[in-house]
């Protein structure tokens, strides 16, 4: 009887460690997609600056 009870007392306490470690993964996952939208916000804003820049340069050069 207190084989049993050992056996539900562990099965208890690795289901516990099993749902903490997939909350870990699921907020380590969450801070990765928020770093890649910052990424992907910040490689866009410099895209655009750029081809502004090179725009400009294009159209002095063709002015000149």
């Amino acid at each position: 009887m207190t084989n049993l009870f050992h056996r539900i007392a562990s099965f208890g306490r690795t289901g516990l460690l099993r749902c903490n470690r997939g909350a870990t993964a699921i907020e380590y996952g969450l801070i990765v997609a928020l770093i890649a939208i910052a990424i992907v916000g910040s490689v866009t804003v410099v895209a655009n600056k750029t081809g502004n820049m090179w725009g400009n340069v294009s159209n002095a050069v063709n002015n000149s």
